[in-house]
């Protein structure tokens, strides 16, 4: 009978470490977007395209690519099956490069 009633209490701390799982595994998808940004700027191509490219199709909907000088900036929102949530949790990362002469 505990179990029971422990039942929603799992599910929510289950659903809640998933969650922040997702917004780590985001961070880390931001980092290496940012990053081949950076490079294709130094390199003379396109850092927005660049920085989309090395994401993952999910997050094609869930990403904001910023260039400001040699400075690129990646903001994304990690999977969630809420909106408000993925939209507190949204990660940025950001990677500097000079660009090409």
């Amino acid at each position: 009978m505990e179990l029971v009633a422990a039942l929603p209490a799992l599910l929510l701390a289950a659903l809640v470490a998933l969650q922040l799982l997702a917004a780590g595994y985001a961070l880390t998808l931001a980092d290496g977007a940012a990053e081949a940004g950076a490079l294709a700027l130094a390199a003379g191509g396109s850092a927005p395209k660049a920085a989309r490219a090395a994401l993952p199709g999910w997050a094609e909907d869930d990403v904001t690519v910023a260039v400001e000088g040699g400075r690129v900036t990646v903001r994304l929102r990690p999977p969630s099956p809420f909106r408000a949530v993925a939209e507190r949790l949204a990660v940025s990362s950001a990677a500097s490069a000079r660009p090409a002469r």
